[in-house]
């Protein structure tokens, strides 16, 4: 267990490639391993919120305590995943799994030309927070207000990608992004490393697509990929964590899940 909080957000700047499916992989396993953790949902589309289980409508939303950031003690506000509800009865009292629920509300800080003040809208609030080893933001898939928001309050940023070509040179350019917005807004903002996710083994194109990421990205390319998994469709409509999932059809998708959990933390 860690002595301070690390704070991580969850990012692409190319959508449909999973990111919200890796942030909820990760709490899962965090869960798993008794680390403390809060998921920030701050995509509008509010999916890791939905995916937590938590009941919409509860707590105080993203783009409220936003907006109250100089005033509100987000600790007051915080959600507790049903996640947890699933746990061993033994296991329940000591596990901590929370979530800043989403909502289309926080859409109104998401400008792309949004002030640096604003920006650090989410550090002051995070400031403040209590309790925990990990932060989790999800990030919405663009370089827009929220996703900068999420950037200026994080240690690092855990970028998402699928091997493919579109989705490997969208990995090049939030890459540099960081970097710019690093130098010119947070110097404490490093890149966590890249997380492969729906990879095929019996892919031509993604076995190509994977030697070109292990050339360009190196010691920050994350192991092991994620493979693509029938599966898990099922488990996030059901709003499950996967490591609770009946059967063995998810038990290589969940130790994957807590390896790379173990090197973010």
């Amino acid at each position: 267990m860690m002595g301070s909080v690390q704070i991580l957000s969850v990012s692409s700047l190319k959508g449909g490639v999973g990111k919200t499916s890796v942030t909820m992989g990760l709490a899962s396993a965090a869960l798993h391993q008794g680390v403390r953790t809060l998921v920030v949902d701050l995509d509008p589309h509010a999916d890791s919120t939905t995916g937590l289980a938590v009941t919409r409508g509860t707590g105080t939303e993203a783009g409220q305590l936003l907006r109250d950031a100089k005033r509100a003690d987000i600790n007051d506000h915080l959600v507790r995943s049903g996640w947890v509800d699933l746990l061993p009865k033994e296991q329940r009292a000591k596990a901590k799994l929370d979530v800043v629920v989403g909502s289309a509300l926080s859409a109104a800080f998401d400008r792309p030309d949004i002030r640096p003040r604003d920006m650090r809208r989410l550090k002051l609030l995070l400031d403040r927070v209590t309790g925990y080893d990990l932060v989790l933001i999800d990030c919405p898939p663009s370089l827009a207000g929220l996703t900068r928001i999420g950037w200026a309050a994080s240690a690092g940023v855990l970028l998402v990608a699928e091997p493919s070509l579109f989705s490997v040179a969208g990995t090049e350019r939030t890459m540099r992004a960081i970097r710019m917005f690093s130098n010119e807004y947070a110097p404490q903002l490093k890149s966590a490393g890249v997380v492969v996710n729906r990879a095929r083994a019996d892919s031509t194109e993604h076995e190509y697509r994977l030697l070109e990421m292990e050339r360009l990205y190196k010691d920050k390319l994350m192991l092991p990929v994620l493979e693509e998994n029938p599966f898990w469709q099922q488990i996030q409509g059901a709003a499950y964590p996967v490591h609770q999932w009946p059967g063995d059809q998810v038990r290589d998708l969940a130790k994957s899940f807590d390896q790379l959990l173990k090197q973010l933390v």
